[in-house]
């Protein structure tokens, strides 16, 4: 990264005090004063509900980066010039006449940038930005950043963006998915579209299967009521997954810029082929976790969190298979699946080729022959490997073959370098008003409508999710989904 072209622009933060403000978003933005990269005259406006004074919120920033960025305590050189770009706005998001406050802060002067980053309830989406408009916070110059869930299905959805885009134009939208701005999921366009070597293989011709697993050892905490209300396929498969599956199965864009890295998203998107009515029980499988032991300590079940509901139907884990009806996918599986409270954190998407058409080698060494499998690991570290065959070393060995990894631990490779978090790279994205690594309105509409069908089949439905222990890798049922095709997890 580097900031020849970064501008000054004002970062204002509905929801300044609350979570996702502490946890990433402003460790993120002081992380990005540590590097560098930000203008010397960009602030930071913090904005919500609470009368706090600026040094109110100072103070609460300092706390939160004591607790999130450990070694925030040791630069005490960053502190004081980051401590100068903190400010704050009392403002209730449902009363318009409260946002004129902007304005007399200066908000946008100097005809700086605006980066409206709106870390609060989806519902607040729309009165937001028609309030900013009012004071004439809407300029091209403007920018509003969107958190998900953007809706609870395609209705829901589709109302959020038009409510939105009544006030904001779409090129001054841009809806986040923080696993889009991994270091990980980058290299992923760095493997494919910067090196001779894999794209010629990148088909149905070579790749027998793609899976993308998305792993949580963690259940829903204290936020069973939120949870109950979405479940793992509107939280995850519909914006994470789906999105890692788009730039998995892309075709080359012409450009390595937000309009054609999209254009080529959206066309995996209308080809995926629908799940609906009786195909929901042949390529999916949803389950709720029980109580279980992880890291050898005992867990509760879904229904003994705090505020459960014993009635409730959703689910805490999805396991999937989508098909692509196109030229380089046909006949090539995505099999997807995410869960809380299973075995082991972690995400990634491996790539399983086809086997060699003919072996020449020994019964023992066919034995050992495996496949050729690319695994791009995404947390909690992130690496990517390359599985070949290679012979054992020893004139008395033959010609025995042991499956080999090719390892690239980014830590490794740059030592030097410190990987930066995904808000770090979106916001500086944001500010520098590349939407690149964003949603467009039709990307999220596509997803929404394949992931309505898969829904809409589950509620016709009385059949209950399938129960899995705490700890183990979901529902029985999930690991059959790629055997039924001769398959399998590629970790069993």
């Amino acid at each position: 990264m580097n900031n020849l072209s970064l501008k000054a622009c004002d970062v204002v933060i509905f929801g300044g005090g609350g979570d996702l403000a502490m946890r990433k978003l402003l460790p993120a933005l002081y992380h990005l004063e540590m590097d560098g990269l930000l203008a010397p005259t960009t602030r930071i406006i913090g904005a919500s509900r609470r009368a706090m004074s600026a040094q109110d919120y100072q103070n609460k920033v300092r706390d939160a980066l004591d607790e999130f960025v450990p070694s925030s305590k040791d630069n005490t050189d960053i502190w004081p010039t980051f401590k100068e770009r903190l400010h704050y706005v009392s403002v209730d998001a449902q009363k318009p006449e409260d946002f004129s406050r902007f304005n007399d802060c200066h908000v946008g002067g100097e005809e700086k940038d605006v980066v409206f980053y709106l870390a609060t309830s989806p519902d607040l989406f729309g009165s937001i930005c028609s309030s900013l408009a009012q004071v004439g916070l809407n300029e091209s110059r403007m920018r509003v950043v969107l958190e998900k869930p953007l809706g609870r299905d395609l209705i829901s959805s589709r109302a959020i963006n038009t409510e939105v885009k009544q006030n904001f134009t779409e090129s001054q939208v841009f809806r986040i998915d923080h696993y889009l701005g991994k270091e990980t999921v980058q290299n992923l366009l760095a493997i494919r579209f910067g090196n001779t070597l894999f794209e010629p293989l990148w088909d149905s011709a070579h790749i027998d299967n793609v899976q993308i697993t998305v792993s949580e050892t963690v259940g829903v905490e204290d936020r069973w009521g939120y949870y109950d209300k979405a479940g793992a396929l509107r939280d995850m498969v519909q914006n994470h997954l789906i999105q890692l599956l788009c730039l998995v199965a892309m075709e080359p864009p012409g450009r390595m810029d937000a309009g054609s890295v999209r254009d080529e998203k959206i066309k995996v998107l209308k080809a995926l082929r629908p799940i609906t009515g009786a195909n929901a029980y042949t390529k999916t499988v949803r389950g709720q976790y029980a109580k279980g032991v992880i890291n050898g300590k005992e867990v509760q079940g879904y229904f003994d969190e705090e505020g459960s509901n014993p009635d409730s139907r959703t689910e805490t884990f999805v396991a999937l298979k989508a098909d692509i009806d196109n030229w380089r996918w046909a006949g090539v599986p995505f099999y997807l699946r995410t869960g809380k409270r299973l075995g082991e954190r972690y995400s990634e998407i491996v790539i399983q080729y086809k086997a060699v058409p003919h072996s020449i080698f020994s019964d023992e060494s066919n034995r050992q022959l495996q496949r050729n499998q690319l695994t791009i690991r995404l947390q909690p570290e992130e690496k990517i490997s390359l599985t070949v065959m290679n012979k054992v070393p020893g004139a008395s060995e033959g010609m025995n073959l042991q499956p080999v990894d090719l390892n690239l631990s980014l830590t490794e490779a740059f030592q030097n370098k410190r990987s930066p978090e995904a808000y770090e790279r979106l916001l500086l994205d944001v500010m520098r008003n590349d939407a690149t690594l964003f949603m467009r309105y039709d990307e999220v509409e596509a997803a929404w409508k394949w992931v309505d069908g898969i829904m809409d089949a589950w509620n016709q439905t009385s059949e209950r999710p399938k129960e899995y222990a705490s700890g183990s890798w979901g529902p029985t049922d999930s690991m059959a989904l790629p055997i039924k095709d001769g398959r399998n997890w590629h970790d069993y």
